[in-house]
């Protein structure tokens, strides 16, 4: 049972990194997917890689060895890295978001407002957030005192292990670490569905099928996560393997399967390359 979990972390974590970079290879190559949305989808394809790769490795590892054993030094760094890019993946849903209710709903003033320059500036700001968000968390984890036995009843580092590890009063943490991660999920969340739902913006749920699906894949495990005392469920692994290694697999199967011209610019790039090669 255990061979056959980790066979499927392992494609789902190979599968998302592959996929990805085909569709990052993909935008930088074709010249008809340069609009805004596919200038954020390439950072949401960068994002999801690194946000997979940052725990499916070590849990790959993990199961097949005696001693389960992370240093202290690794633990951080994947809180850092989990915190980053999972911030940074909300933002940048939220930055699509934006793009299609001023292509949808102020599409004369859309190539003004989405400009490539405006674009830009809103990733560096996503970034700074991100790094700004992380920090905070990673400052909160490095001041936690650790008593002992440091068993991690959990797949990965991440904050709601670790508070259940402390030898202190963790309520203001908990409150800091839920008002932080917590607060950014549920407010971003509320923000995107009013965006989609908004009287006279119907026709976006329609055009936005596929964005909409991945907000809630996405944000849904995450409430749950960060809005939650720091207490076991026996829930809590499943959820938090579902949303850091299959989330990042089935928004890379949504805007795909369901986005037209992400396939054809695929089928462009593979003939072309295949027509060079073939004429050497």
């Amino acid at each position: 049972m255990r061979q056959k979990m980790v066979f499927v972390i392992f494609v789902f974590c190979v599968g998302t990194v592959v996929g990805n970079l085909l569709i990052i290879v993909t935008i930088k190559s074709s010249q008809t997917l340069g609009s805004p949305m596919y200038f954020f989808l390439f950072y949401l394809s960068f994002v999801d890689s690194c946000f997979s790769t940052s725990t499916a490795p070590r849990l790959i590892v993990d199961a097949f060895s005696v001693k389960k054993v992370i240093s202290y030094n690794e633990c951080m760094t994947q809180v850092f890295a989990l915190q980053l890019f999972g911030c940074m993946e909300i933002f940048v849903l939220i930055l699509m978001a934006i793009d299609r209710y001023v292509a949808i709903c102020k599409p004369l003033w859309y190539p003004t407002i989405m400009r490539r320059q405006v674009c830009i500036i809103l990733i560096i700001l996503a970034w700074t957030g991100s790094f700004i968000h992380s920090m905070a968390q990673i400052i909160l984890a490095l001041n936690l005192p650790f008593c002992g036995p440091n068993l991690i009843d959990h797949y990965c580092c991440d904050m709601q292990p670790l508070l259940k590890l402390t030898c202190m009063e963790i309520y203001v943490i908990n409150l800091l670490v839920v008002s932080n991660s917590g607060a950014i999920c549920s407010f971003s969340f509320v923000i995107l569905m009013m965006s989609y739902s908004a009287e006279g913006r119907k026709k976006a749920l329609s055009i936005c099928t596929s964005h909409i699906t991945v907000v809630i894949l996405f944000f849904g495990p995450h409430i749950f996560i960060y809005t939650c005392p720091p207490t076991s469920f026996p829930m809590d692994k499943m959820v938090s393997v579902f949303y850091t290694i299959g989330t990042p697999f089935l928004n890379l199967l949504i805007y795909t399967l369901r986005n037209a011209e992400v396939k054809n610019a695929m089928r462009k790039l593979w003939h072309i390359k295949t027509t060079s090669e073939n004429k050497r």
